[in-house]
Parts: C-alpha cells; sequence; structure tokens
C-alpha cells in the first residue's frame, strides 16, 4: 500500500533520497492537478458536486445524533463504537427509505405523463430529512402493516386531479 511505503519511509530516522525524490513526485503530481483543476470547469463541477454530497451526509449525521450536538460521551472504545454504528446504521434506513421513495415518486410522475430527463435523475439526493422527525427516540412498530408494504405518496394538488 502507498500509504503504509510513506509510513515507513517517514519514520527512518535519515530523509533517504527514495524519501525526497516521491515527495517531489507528489508535488509535480499537485501542481499538475490544479492546472487542471483551474483550466477545466467540467472537472471543478465534478467536485463540487462529490463534495457537496459528502457534505450532505455529513449535515444528515449531525442532524440525527444528538440534536445536532453530535458528542459522544460514552468512556469506553466499545460503547463509542456501538454509538457510531447506530448512527451509521439509521443514516443507511434513512437513505434507503428515501432512495426507495424517490423511486415510487418518480415511477408515479412517469405514470401520470410527466416527462423527467434522465440526466436530472442522477442529481436528486437520497440524504434529505426534513420529512422525518428527528426527536432522538427512533422506535420501529412490527406489528404496524402497511398497503403493499409501503406509505401511500403525498401528491401535488395538480397531479392529484389527473390521478
Amino acid at each position: 500500500m502507498p500509504s503504509t511505503i510513506l509510513k515507513k519511509l517517514s519514520a527512518t530516522p535519515k530523509e533517504s533520497q527514495l524519501a525526497k525524490a516521491l515527495r517531489e513526485l507528489g508535488r509535480i503530481e499537485r501542481s499538475l492537478f490544479m492546472i487542471e483543476w483551474y483550466s477545466s470547469s467540467t472537472l471543478r463541477r465534478r467536485c463540487q458536486a462529490g463534495l457537496n454530497k459528502g457534505e450532505a451526509a455529513h449535515k444528515l449525521k449531525r442532524a440525527v445524533f444528538f440534536h445536532e450536538r453530535g458528542e459522544i460521551r460514552d468512556r469506553s472504545l466499545e460503547s463509542q463504537a456501538f454509538r457510531a454504528s447506530g448512527l451509521n446504521l439509521f443514516v443507511s434506513a434513512i437513505v434507503h427509505w428515501n432512495t426507495v421513495y424517490l423511486d415510487r415518486a418518480v415511477t408515479q410522475l412517469k405514470r401520470a405523463g410527466r416527462n423527467i430527463p434522465e440526466p436530472l435523475l442522477k442529481h436528486i439526493s437520497p440524504l434529505s430529512w426534513e420529512h422525518i422527525n428527528l426527536t432522538g427516540i427512533y422506535t420501529w412498530n412490527s406489528e404496524q402493516h402497511l398497503p403493499e408494504g409501503f406509505r401511500s405518496l403525498r401528491l401535488p394538488a395538480g397531479l392529484r386531479r389527473a390521478a
């Protein structure tokens, strides 16, 4: 692994010629990337979209976790790992829920005759949570049975008349 090689090279007391060469190579790579970054608006947009997705994921985790305080107060490493795993599980459940219902909503809109361009769909993110009550107390009622296994979609007034 490159990271292991770099750790071993940086751990030696005397700096080797190989370490100096790799550092210079990294500077050249970074310079080339910066030139490409400044000259390509497509690359900048693609990188910004990736950063926005990462930030949206962090924002969702902060919202779920202790009402945006984001503190783990457990003392043991095992308890901290347990809480972090629970957070990841809950966020994954939200993303899964949103993905399933976004698919159902798009299917419903297409059935209603709406034209939804496929390139537009790649910009829809399942990371929103405004429709979820984040109280900090989460229960799952296994007794509740939904028709066809799903909640009904809330249609805008214009689509209700068309349906």
